[in-house]
């Protein structure tokens, strides 16, 4: 039992299994000239800005599926578009990895717990690793801006939120930390500062009249791909298609379940003694993180790392020692939700029952609940001192 905790606690071995995984994962895909239609979708959104050429309409000859990315996404992903595929696609995959990694390394918590962290999710990232997907860079990006309020950064606070939804939306819920800067008019100044710098910076590689057309176009986008979510075996791995399919309830609307857990998101907040604890705030940082992808109709497996990081966040910030419930949700979601994807799951189960039933969030969907029981109920000790970073 000694030799397995120092082996949890191993950084080396840690760090080689979070970068290590997700690398040889697309090396193999390299070498067996697999072809990466997200990096390729990815890689049209900066092409694509630069000839300007519509954003969001099928090319089948150059990439299946459709682009759901805002311009903004075009500066991010032209250093590695502008590499051979086969290096980009792999740098690209490590830069999110990174970013991520940097992100929970960098949280206000106790050293050796970012290290369990980092240990919790490294099979959730691989497996969005090997789609190629923006979705860790993404989490990197909320989890940065609670951090930045945590250490009085509103202005970089601000710029991690600005870029996580002018890419991919997801970033809003960093929102949720408002709440926490205790400079809240600087914090909103430096929102609407670098939303506008966001805004026109993609006219710098295209033109103010495509970039503005675009961001029209991006909004019928998102409106057209939330409607075609819903039934889509792939997409709608969220609480409102668990619903439609355990209940056979195909016409449920989205609202009727978003609403009521809005409403419960917000009574998280009634604590106001709370907001200066950060065992309570680190709740709400898990919490916004699991929100923001089991009740979004978009969600996909790949998605789940932003997901799994709450749950994880969730469960190194809980009061010791662990009750046995809590114990059960995190290898609950250790087995369906990350590893049901995957060769270590049987096959059968998975395309049988938890792919079409959507019950890759259900695990998510019970720690959340326990996350909003815990904002409302639980005892918060002092508020601590931060990390030094």
């Amino acid at each position: 039992m000694q030799k397995i905790t120092k082996l949890i606690y191993n950084k080396p071995f840690v760090f080689s299994l979070w970068f290590g995984l997700s690398f040889l994962i697309v090396l193999k895909g390299i070498l067996t000239h697999q072809i990466f239609n997200n990096y390729q979708v990815f890689k049209y959104n900066f092409i694509n800005t630069i000839h300007q050429h519509n954003l969001y309409t099928p090319q089948p000859e150059h990439f299946y599926d459709l682009n759901h990315y805002g311009p903004v996404f075009s500066l991010i992903i032209a250093p590695f578009a502008l590499m051979p595929d086969s290096v980009g696609v792999l740098m690209w995959v490590m830069f999110n990895a990174f970013i991520l990694f940097k992100a929970i390394q960098l949280l206000p918590i106790k050293e050796n717990q970012y290290v369990i962290i980092l240990l919790i999710c490294a099979h959730e990232l691989m497996t969005a690793s090997a789609n190629v997907q923006s979705n860790p860079m993404v989490a990197g990006l909320i989890i940065l801006s609670f951090s930045f309020i945590k250490k009085k950064q509103d202005f970089w606070a601000a710029l991690m939120i600005a870029i996580g939804t002018f890419v991919k939306l997801y970033g809003i819920v960093g929102l949720a930390f408002f709440f926490f800067s205790e400079n809240k008019l600087k914090f909103i100044a430096s929102f609407i500062f670098w939303s506008a710098i966001l805004f026109v910076l993609p006219m710098l590689i295209s033109s103010p009249a495509f970039i503005i057309q675009t961001y029209q176009d991006w909004y019928h986008d998102i409106v057209a791909k939330n409607d075609t979510n819903q039934g889509s075996l792939l997409q709608e791995i969220c609480v409102m298609g668990l619903i439609r399919k355990i209940f056979n309830y195909p016409e449920l609307k989205n609202i009727y379940v978003i609403a009521p857990a809005l409403v419960l998101f917000a009574l998280s907040y009634l604590r106001v003694k709370s907001f200066k604890t950060l065992q309570y705030q680190l709740l709400i940082l898990s919490s916004a993180l699991i929100f923001a992808v089991i009740f979004s109709s978009s969600s996909e497996s790949s998605t789940y790392i932003i997901a799994f990081t709450g749950v994880a966040i969730w469960y190194m910030n809980l009061n010791r020692p662990v009750t046995r419930y809590e114990v059960f949700l995190l290898i609950f979601a250790l087995i369906l939700t990350s590893l049901s994807p995957s060769d270590l799951f049987p096959r059968y189960i998975r395309t049988a029952y938890v792919a079409p039933y959507k019950l890759k969030a259900l695990p998510c969907f019970l720690i959340w609940l326990k996350i909003i029981y815990e904002t409302l109920t639980r005892h918060f000790s002092k508020p601590e001192q931060l990390k030094a970073i």
